[in-house]
């Protein structure tokens, strides 16, 4: 069994100290200490003022330490933060390469050709909020102001989000919804009355089983899950790992099940069957708290291992195995929900199907499978009441995804492109850290709508593809040198974090705050802001909290008392589940009200055309989707990504290591960029694997051209969830362009 020393590191000292230390910045300066008859010695006292990271949604505490001339040399990770225990990843410790890339966005730019040509002049800051403010109004006389939507993927988007409420629309969407993680938090909700969340509630570090579905801890570098599971390494824990490729993860385990892809729930249905039928579940949890046991047993009646590897093409002995062994680790035992799992369109019951095998397990509820979290209420201040909008997004989608309980971002793209049969399409869209060529699948539908709008901004600290779309460019500063919000997050105990700046902004960049603050004023919404400075309001709150900003200026993170010893079910209390029954259920009554199946059933997907293979994609531990592939540091780590291929396959194109290829999907789209093949046993043959967020075609980022190739190039078949909407990007093919590369 591999030891945590052998797993991916997360480290101190990381990336950012190493990258600068041999940077063309010279920040690292060497300081003589002052001592008698030394006139020229200095005497340095080093400053570290508190940080959240930014640079992917687990927001890790740190501080960040600035030199005797103000400037930032590293981010270390924060001691007392439970995100990520004084430790960040090669993402957060190279976060100050984010501050120093000279490619970042420097001034507002208004648009003076039309969209898609790029060219833009520069502005001022007042001259951008007349323009949008402008736009605005005129949108909301003409079509109401439900018609512009904000799209948000960031910190700083909750001031947009309170900007655009008080303007009279609540069309908010972030992707991370319903192209990611929607299918897991309505198939949880729908079986457990209560949601994963972020970062997930999974007690891994007292897990004695944890079984990965499409998982790739390590990979996707989500920084508490990851030092966990280490530890549970140590302690001895099973770990099995189901994808078609041998990821980090699959590495570290005691099961690799390399399944055919699309298969999954036939495999959980074989899982589920062999729990019930050999009588390994938790007897007394399932009759105290489930809802729908005799209806489930009968559904999964045929639903054997050997039923499963005809579908699946994994062994029927190692489905038994693998059922045994969680079976002898509950309750403390997780089959984890995932993350990005919106792969084939069936993937709330996907989804539905791991929360009923938790749920037979015992593990909800139980040390070492899902605590219960509790976080920090932040307090509201005054203003006035937001309009009621006259309509939203669902209207677009009369009686659909009515479990979906966020914004479809990918709806909001749709419902821009007018059609005869809907009322209202869309006129403006705010964009804040999101680019959404690479997010939205589809890129061809995503630029057909965004031709129809009226109005685009784009709020970012770089010129990403989404930007080069913009009517208006506003730039922000990093978090590096900005005030956010208070940072909670659901954990074992409620914390709470403050980001502060630690320098002043480089160039003509300003933060959300400040930018939704003076475009409300624009817009006759100055009531909404109260607070002149984002100082005062942090004061207001911290205070409310029994703290305060100077407190936290000092301390950084700030732990509270649970309210209740509840962080596990209490076995000899009652307990309600906030579902229609007050138990789990496994049969949902939610998702048969809406007209489907209860309980999830398996259904064939397409299969490859000959010569073509499955695209699947992933992380790698060094960058965030397409937002650091620019990132001075992190590219010295990995500067483009490869295209896994089975060496049958590539012996069967006579394709070489290191060769440039291109890709081209089941419709004939080709990926603009090359990518450079890689031959490898740990990939299906029916498949082929990339890391995504390469390809950029943005010439601004002279670092990330044309590096590597784009998934997002290919994805233009999407499988849209009928449950709650999310879209199924895994049912894309692709073959090999070996000519012509240039082109």
């Amino acid at each position: 069994m591999a030891t945590r020393r052998d797993f991916i590191k997360v480290s101190a000292i990381g990336v950012g100290g190493l990258a600068l230390a041999g940077s063309s910045y010279g920040l690292l300066k060497k300081v003589i200490p002052a001592v008698k008859g030394n006139e020229k010695a200095q005497k340095v006292i080093p400053t570290r003022t508190p940080t959240y990271c930014e640079i992917c949604f687990w927001k890790c505490a740190a501080w960040v330490h600035t030199n005797d001339e103000g400037k930032i040399t590293k981010i270390i990770g924060h001691d007392s933060d439970p995100h990520c225990n004084g430790r960040l990843c090669p993402r957060g410790t190279g976060g100050v390469g984010m501050y120093y890339d000279d490619e970042r966005l420097k001034t507002p730019l208004i648009r003076t050709e039309e969209r898609g040509l790029q060219v833009f002049r520069e502005a001022t800051w007042d001259e951008a909020f007349e323009y949008i403010a402008g736009k605005m109004k005129k949108i909301a006389v003409e079509h109401g102001p439900e018609c512009v939507a904000l799209f948000t993927h960031g910190s700083g988007g909750a001031y947009f989000g309170h900007m655009l409420k008080a303007y009279g629309s609540d069309n908010i969407g972030a992707p991370s919804f319903a192209q990611c993680r929607g299918p897991r938090e309505v198939a949880f909700q729908s079986t457990f009355g209560d949601l994963v969340m972020s970062p997930e509630r999974t007690d891994i570090r007292d897990t004695r089983c944890l079984v990965l579905i499409g998982s790739h801890i390590g990979e996707n570098m989500h920084n508490g899950q990851v030092q966990e599971m280490s530890d549970a390494i140590d302690k001895g824990a099973t770990i099995i790992t189901v994808d078609p490729r041998f990821s980090t993860a699959a590495s570290k385990s005691k099961y690799w099940l390399p399944i055919k892809p699309a298969t999954d729930i036939a495999l959980l249905l074989a899982w589920i069957h062999e729990i019930i039928y050999n009588e390994w579940y938790d007897k007394k949890y399932v009759e105290k708290h489930t809802y729908g046991f005799d209806q489930l047993k009968e559904h999964v009646k045929d639903m054997t291992p050997q039923w499963a590897y005809g579908i699946t093409g994994i062994d029927p002995n190692v489905i038994y195995e693998t059922a045994r062994e969680m079976a002898n680790a509950s309750p403390a035992v997780i089959v984890h929900p995932g993350r990005h799992v919106t792969w084939y369109g069936d993937d709330t019951q996907r989804l539905r199907a791991i929360a009923i095998l938790n749920a037979l397990l015992g593990s909800w509820g139980r040390r070492g499978g899902f605590y219960f979290p509790e976080k920090v209420d932040v307090p509201k201040f005054n203003h006035p009441p937001y309009p009621k909008p006259k309509r939203n997004w669902r209207d677009a989608f009369p009686g659909m995804y009515n479990l979906a309980e966020e914004v479809i971002a990918s709806g909001i793209c749709d419902a821009t492109i007018p059609v005869p049969e809907r009322e209202c399409a869309f006129k403006g869209w705010i964009v804040y850290g999101t680019n959404l060529i690479f997010t939205l699948p589809d890129q061809q539908k995503t630029i057909k709508a965004i031709q129809n709008l009226d109005l685009m901004v784009a709020v970012d600290t770089m010129p990403m593809e989404i930007t080069g779309w913009a009517d208006v460019i506003l730039p922000e500063c990093t978090y590096l040198e900005r005030y956010d919000e208070i940072r909670v997050s659901p954990h074992r105990e409620p914390y709470i974090a403050l980001r502060m700046p630690a320098t002043e902004p480089l160039y003509n960049t300003k933060p959300a705050w400040w930018m939704a603050k003076e475009l409300g004023k624009k817009l006759g919404l100055a009531d909404f802001f109260p607070f002149e400075t984002i100082e005062e309001q942090l004061d207001w709150q911290l205070k409310q909290m029994g703290t305060s900003l100077d407190e936290m200026k000092k301390l950084g993170v700030k732990k509270y008392e649970r309210a209740a010893d509840d962080l596990y079910l209490d076995e000899n209390e009652p307990f309600e589940f906030n579902t229609n029954t007050g138990k789990i259920e496994l049969f949902s009554t939610a998702i048969l009200a809406e007209g489907f199946d209860p309980m999830p059933k398996y259904t064939h997907h397409e299969e490859p055309p000959e010569g073509f293979y499955r695209l699947n994609y992933g992380r790698a531990p060094m960058h965030t989707f397409s937002r650091t592939a620019n990132n001075p540091n992190l590219t010295d780590l990995m500067d483009e990504n490869t295209l896994w291929v089975n060496p049958k396959v590539a012996k069967l194109w006579d394709l070489k290591n290191d060769q440039y290829v291109k890709l081209k999907n089941q419709d004939g789209f080709v990926s603009h960029t090359s990518i450079k093949v890689r031959v490898t046993e740990r990939i299906r043959w029916d498949s082929v694997y990339m890391v995504h967020g390469f390809g950029h075609r943005q010439p601004q980022m002279k670092r990330s051209y044309f590096r590597g190739a784009s998934d997002a190039d290919l994805i233009t078949r999407v499988h849209v969830d009928p449950i709650m909407g999310g879209t199924g990007m895994r049912g894309n093919f692709v073959t090999f362009v070996t000519e012509n590369l240039e082109a």
